[in-house]
């Protein structure tokens, strides 16, 4: 008998259900999102606020990524914040040059962002993550090539309630706040999450999370008195002249002599007008930056159309002008112009513009910009600290780019500024939110400082800052102007001030700190991994 044997038909494997692409870019591209939400931040709109769920969301692209995955998502986040932010960098130049700072500055993000990412597995991890957003910015602003700080977290808070830390500790304590308060919220919405789904939620986690909100915000509170707008000194009515260029861009200095024709005749007319009797006679007067590219000590024509225009103001002026000696590098200096004695002192600008004022890496970049060779003869950095004593009125000279530096600015009222001018330059970035964002700035350094900012511009906006960083004057772009006010004098010194580079030292610490801990807490725990007793293969 034959038993009749049949087989199965094999059955087919399910099908493995397609995975959605989708959601791997979530991340990517609230990462993305998160940059454009801190530029949105900055001026010149009034959107201060959109930091905090910027930083919120970049917390939560970060919360426990590796080290690669941090990387490329800092990446995004970097671009997505300096690629609008610097747009004006290519305004005139092109897309290269804007496009190669703006990597470059989103490279230091990435590297911040790592960072964040490796102390978001600590506890109280957004005090760690600000600590370290706020070390990336120093280091940032420092290198290389003398740094660039432009966009520090700080420059965005102008119009923040949050402003009143600045005169605490600078500008990075105004980062520290603000950051720590945005990752705070990223904190305090988890535990918000956690409660709605396990209804049990640790006191330590609540606590901390509202801390990490609560603190700044009560901190700027209490900082609030250090903002004084009072004239402790007395006032001086200041004049800025905004004199206009003949065009924009790159080529507005080929008619030097023209801008300095604008200034002096700008000038000229404010005379008029305090004869008539339409303004008050100025104490002083300020001109912007490059006011005078023809160097007035080697051409008498530009030094006799100056002397008649301060001549005819009566009142000492500070002069704008390229010096071009025989030898070695031009300079960007400020002159203290008298009525009689003509030019009696100079400030050379001390923070110059890589690949703007002198060009590093020459031939390097030449490979990618013929544009490089619009700077033939490079600018040199000045050496002292500027103050002038104009009409008894000590003003503390910040040359434009200068404005951006901590240390610029503070040396200048450490050394007796009982005001701050920033004369400045900004006619080769167009009608672009360059100008706005350096206003800004100078916004912050009177809060800083507690002191009244004047910033006269080429070609605007020039404006007249109150020492609680209230602007109580401005023109508008591109227009011929002068601003006549009375400036508070201020010579008391702000916590800001006397602790100088201690406040941003001390966060650098805590972040050097935290990110000590991650790395010990990694070592033992491949060290644990290490040290397990293998399997042994049991007896048979």
């Amino acid at each position: 008998m034959s038993a009749t044997v049949t087989t199965a038909e094999p059955q087919a494997a399910p099908a493995t259900p397609r995975r959605k692409p989708w959601p791997r870019l979530v991340r990517p591209a609230a990462a993305v999102l998160s940059g454009v939400l801190l530029y949105l931040s900055f001026p010149p709109r009034p959107l201060w606020w959109l930091v905090l769920p910027g930083f919120a969301l970049l917390g939560w692209v970060l919360s426990a990524r590796g080290p690669r995955a941090a990387l490329g998502l800092g990446l995004l986040a970097g671009l997505g914040f300096m690629l609008p932010l610097l747009h004006w960098t290519g305004e005139e130049v092109g897309p290269v040059p804007w496009l190669a700072l703006a990597l470059a500055e989103a490279l230091f993000i990435a590297v911040g962002c790592v960072g964040i990412a490796a102390v978001s597995r600590l506890p109280y991890q957004p005090f760690w993550a600000a600590a370290v957003w706020t070390l990336d910015e120093a280091v940032r602003a420092r290198v290389p090539f003398g740094g660039f700080p432009w966009g520090k977290i700080a420059f965005g808070q102008a119009d923040s309630p949050f402003l009143p830390l600045a005169a605490l500790g600078g500008t990075p304590l105004l980062t520290f706040a603000v950051v720590l308060c945005g990752f705070g919220l990223l904190e305090a919405a988890r535990q918000v999450h956690r409660h709605r789904t396990t209804r049990a939620v640790p006191r330590a986690a609540v606590a901390a999370a509202a801390t990490t909100v609560a603190v700044p915000a009560l901190a700027a509170l209490a900082a609030l008195p250090l903002v004084d707008a009072s004239a402790e000194d007395g006032t001086a009515t200041v004049a800025a002249i905004q004199g206009n260029v003949p065009r924009l861009g790159l080529d507005f200095n080929s008619q030097r002599r023209a801008v300095l024709d604008n200034h002096a005749k700008r000038t000229e007319q404010l005379a008029e007008d305090v004869k008539a009797g339409r303004e008050p006679q100025p104490d002083l007067v300020l001109w912007p930056e490059n006011s005078s590219d023809l160097d007035p000590y080697r051409n008498p024509d530009a030094r006799e159309v100056i002397d008649k225009a301060v001549r005819a103001i009566g009142a000492p002026t500070v002069i704008g002008a390229v010096l071009s000696p025989d030898t070695g590098a031009l300079r960007n200096t400020l002159i203290q112009w008298d009525p009689q004695d003509g030019p009696v002192d100079t400030y050379d600008k001390r923070h110059i513009q890589p690949f703007g004022e002198y060009m590093p890496m020459r031939s390097f970049v030449r490979i990618f910009s013929k544009d490089v060779d619009r700077v033939q003869r490079d600018f040199g950095p000045g050496t002292e600290v500027g103050v002038f004593d104009l009409a008894g009125t000590r003003v503390a000279l910040v040359t434009c780019y200068e404005a951006a530096f901590d240390d610029a600015v503070r040396d200048t009222v450490k050394h007796g500024g009982q005001f701050i001018a920033v004369p400045s330059n900004n006619a080769t970035f167009g009608r672009s939110e360059m100008t706005y964002q350096q206003l800004a700035m100078s916004q912050v350094r009177a809060v800083e400082h507690g002191r009244s900012v004047v910033v006269p511009v080429t070609s605007g906006v020039s404006a007249v800052i109150r020492p609680d960083g209230t602007i109580v004057e401005k023109t508008g772009m591109f227009t011929p102007d002068a601003l006549v006010d009375q400036v508070p004098l201020r010579s008391s010194l702000t916590p800001a001030t006397r602790l100088g580079p201690l406040p941003e030292g001390v966060v650098a610490l805590v972040a050097v700190a935290g990110l000590g801990w991650v790395t010990v807490r990694a070592v033992r725990a491949r060290r644990d991994r290490g040290a397990r007793p293998q399997d042994v293969p049991a007896a048979t």
